[in-house]
């Protein structure tokens, strides 16, 4: 019984080690066979309303969410084996709901992305695609009392979304 349970202990710690030395999987979940680098191009803001840290913030989470979560080597200023590159389309916030004084209630605040993703080893993982996320806030706030807020959650759900796209193939 001993050795069964050691047996067992011991693929434990092996299995994840072949999978992740290989580079075919992570504990995250991405697949990233083929592949030995990526890149992040800058996203560019052509939303009609544009907020100035956006592209910036944007592009840097992506790339710490592929170094974090991948054995891919990050190339900058170049194209990597597997590449991101896009657009912000949509920065808006709208009146969601009217209360019964037909004042607003719930504002929802919407990021949208145009991303397209190229996979040098497998074309069928390549993608174009439009990624949105929003949240909901009080009408008695002002945005700006709630942008910062709603923009890293926003953003984390989209970085999220993008990744798992491109290298979660469940």
């Amino acid at each position: 019984m001993r050795l069964l349970g050691r047996v067992i202990a011991s693929l434990f710690v092996i299995t994840p080690l072949l999978f992740t030395g290989c580079k075919i999987y992570s504990f995250s979940g991405a697949n990233t066979e083929g592949l030995k680098s990526v890149s992040v191009q800058y996203f560019q803001n052509r939303a009609s309303l544009v907020q100035p840290e956006l592209s910036q913030i944007i592009t840097e989470a992506l790339t710490r969410k592929c170094q974090a979560q991948t054995n891919l080597k990050i190339v900058v200023n170049d194209v990597g084996d597997s590449n991101f590159e896009g657009d912000i389309t949509k920065y808006q916030t709208v009146t969601q709901t009217i209360s019964g004084d037909a004042r607003a209630a719930v504002n929802r605040f919407t990021i949208a992305v145009k991303v397209r993703y190229t996979n040098s080893f497998d074309s069928k993982s390549s993608y174009e695609k439009v990624f949105e996320r929003f949240e909901d806030y009080d009408s008695n706030l002002n945005l700006s009392q709630v942008e910062g807020t709603l923009v890293a959650k926003i953003v984390d759900m989209l970085v999220e979304d993008i990744f798992n796209a491109a290298f979660v193939n469940w």
